[in-house]
Order: C-alpha cells, then structure tokens, then sequence
C-alpha cells in the first residue's frame, strides 16, 4: 500500500473507514511513485464502488472489501497493475498493487476488455513501501517495440 501523504499516520482501520462509499479504480502500468502524484500515462480499466462500510471483518491475511456490485464492467483493455482507491468525495487515499502473483488485490481475470466482468477475489494491506515491482518501472510508459528501462 502507498498511503498519500495525508493519510500516512494512519492505521489499516481507519483507512478501511475513509474508503466508506469510495471507488477503487484499477489502471495498468505506469503507476505514478507516490499516492499525492496524478495518474498520467494509464487509462482506467475499471472503477469499482465500495459499499459503506466498505470492508468487513479481516479473513486471516485476507480483507473482505464491500463493493455495491458483485463485478463490474471493464472500460478499456488492459492487464492490470495498480489500483488507486478514493474517498466519496474523490481524495486519494491509497495505491495498490493489482494482479497475479504477491500482490495486494487479486481480481478474477488477468485482463480487461470493455464490457468484460472484473471482480475483486482476494484483497491484502501491505505494509506502506513494500511495492513488488522495481522502482524504474514507476511513470513508465511503455511502447510496442520497446523494452522497459533496465537497471542500471
């Protein structure tokens, strides 16, 4: 989890409240490095609304987001890396990594495609900076034809 910097003081509960009624939008790559950064080089792929509460009671490692829909219908296509979650009125609280693998939210499809369902399967709280993913990925846009940047 990468916490904006509003929200950093903060414990796992009451994050879990301010996202009461607040939208989980999933994006594909180019997630900016922090949470106080605007999303500029990925299209949202979809937008999940939580329910109030928004979670329930913790399942062992495992949350248990509240969404008002069970699925909800992809915008565009794309294979999914982070998701940003607001507050009802649109602040940005946290990112999450999305995907297979150790990631924080795990979702029932492993791409998106316009119209096609996207459900929430599995949801963790990583501890703050624990990213999976290498730094020099972050802000990348990547290119047909073109690498990633490598480490140097």
């Amino acid at each position: 989890m990468n916490l904006a910097s509003a929200f950093a003081n903060l414990s796992n509960d009451e994050i879990k409240a301010l996202l009461d009624g607040g939208s989980l939008t999933i994006y594909s790559v180019a997630r900016p490095i922090s949470a106080d950064l605007p999303v500029e080089f990925s299209s949202a792929l979809a937008v999940l609304t939580f329910a109030t509460p928004a979670f329930g009671a913790p399942d062992g490692d495992l949350e248990t987001p509240a969404f008002t829909a069970e699925t909800f219908a992809a915008t565009h296509v794309g294979t999914p890396g982070f998701a940003r979650a607001t507050k009802a009125d649109g602040t940005v609280v946290a990112d999450f990594s999305v995907g297979p693998g150790d990631r924080e939210v795990k979702l029932g499809e492993v791409s998106c495609s316009p119209g096609a369902p996207v459900k929430v399967v599995a949801f963790k709280f990583k501890s703050v900076g624990d990213w999976p993913e290498r730094p020099d990925y972050y802000n990348a846009h990547p290119r047909p034809g073109y690498s990633l940047p490598a480490v140097p």
